[in-house]
């Protein structure tokens, strides 16, 4: 079974490194495991939001999965600390 055009193997470690540029980018303080939850979690989000918008996702294959999961994953944090205020 595929997650966006990439095997489940392969959306972990692409959902890992997606969870963790956006630790960086959004300056977050998480673990390795929190990483692989928001890349993962944050591609699907993503690609629901568009599609409901009828906006085409990014495409298909590991390099979009990572775009995805990595803008996904910073719109989590983001919504993440609003709620935490």
């Amino acid at each position: 079974m595929d997650v966006n055009g990439v095997g489940w193997i392969t959306a972990i470690i692409i959902g890992g490194l997606a969870g963790w540029l956006a630790e960086m980018v959004m300056k977050s303080n998480t673990g390795i495991f929190m990483n692989i939850i928001m890349g993962i979690v944050g591609a699907v989000v993503l690609n629901a939001i568009l599609r409901a918008l009828s906006i085409e996702p990014f495409g298909v294959g590991w390099f979009a999965y990572l775009i995805t999961g990595f803008v996904g994953a910073c719109l989590l944090i983001f919504v993440g600390r609003l709620v935490r205020r």
